[in-house]
């Protein structure tokens, strides 16, 4: 599977406190990152790992069929609480998630992820839940459609394209990626088209696959889930995301959220996280000549206490 974990070596470095431990990849996508894992732990460590990608799941489970260390469950990372008490397994040493798309879903057609070849209009990781991008843009009305346009892609032409795409499902209804891209490159400048497609297909993915309200469950599970000196670590590829991480990690690393002015401390928080990295890591100029997709990535690690 031709598929390049994102910052392989400096995330699993992280991750890994103790060889024996117990570790979650959250997102296995086709197993790089557990691949790495699985080499750093001993005999006595193991690895959990969850992907709802029907063909991921597949295929790691295949991959790693050999290693009893190694189980796998094709649900999303936010049910790492029922998998966990599946395994009967209290804490975890370390947890990972890369909430990247693989080059594997971008690449393959049939996927519908990519805007550079006409493929359904789908963009759900798992086919079986939810509405697709389709169903979206042949049945949302135009100013719900404007609004998840600018709020989960940042398109400044969100208004337009979301009149656009109601006056065209009057006499044709939306099916393939080509029908939007058609769209988009009516409205968008020739310099930014390519970012406008990227922003406008990434704001139907995070919607039709609800991917902040399911980052902020799986990050407070995560916590909740992590012993004392477990580590999170998190890969965040757009700025939303990357938001969401960045202020929950801070928010669990302050023992006092009190109003400024209140001399004395009365909200009797307690930290949860230690922060490891104060600012994210990104990858070198070398990882991103070699792997253009990797650019945006910023990761960021904490530490429970």
């Amino acid at each position: 599977m031709n598929h390049e974990p994102v910052l392989l070596t400096e995330s699993v470095g992280f991750l890994i406190t103790a060889k024996d431990g117990i570790y979650l990849d959250a997102t296995a996508g086709f197993g790089g990152h557990s691949e790495e894992i699985l080499k750093k732990i001993d005999i006595n460590g193991k690895l959990i790992a969850t992907d709802k990608d029907k063909s991921a799941f597949d295929y790691c489970r295949e991959k790693f069929s050999g290693d009893k260390r190694f189980s796998i469950y094709n649900t999303g990372f936010t049910n790492i609480d029922s998998i966990s008490k599946i395994e009967f397994i209290d804490n975890f040493d370390g947890i990972l998630a890369d909430l990247g798309v693989s080059s594997y879903q971008l690449d393959t057609v049939e996927s519908g992820f990519t805007f550079r070849e006409d493929a359904p209009l789908d963009l759900r990781m798992n086919k079986g839940e939810g509405i697709s991008a389709s169903d979206l843009l042949n049945k949302f009305p135009q100013e719900e459609i404007a609004k998840i346009l600018f709020e989960l892609g940042e398109e400044k032409n969100s208004r337009i394209i979301a009149r656009k795409i109601v006056e065209q499902r009057l006499t044709e209804k939306f099916s393939n990626t080509f029908q939007l891209k058609k769209i988009i490159e009516q409205v968008a400048p020739a310099r930014f088209l390519n970012k406008s497609l990227s922003r406008v297909f990434q704001a139907l993915r995070i919607f039709v696959n609800n991917e902040l309200e399911e980052l902020k469950i799986f990050l407070d599970k995560s916590i909740s889930l992590l012993k004392p000196g477990g580590r999170i670590v998190v890969l965040g590829y757009h700025s939303l995301e990357d938001r969401i991480v960045k202020e929950r990690m801070k928010y669990e690393s302050l023992s006092c959220i009190c109003a400024p002015g209140i001399p004395i401390c009365v909200c009797g928080k307690v930290p949860r996280l230690k922060l490891i990295t104060r600012k994210p890591v990104s990858p070198d100029d070398t990882e991103v000549g070699r792997n253009r997709r990797a650019r945006s990535a910023k990761m960021r690690v904490a530490e429970r206490v």
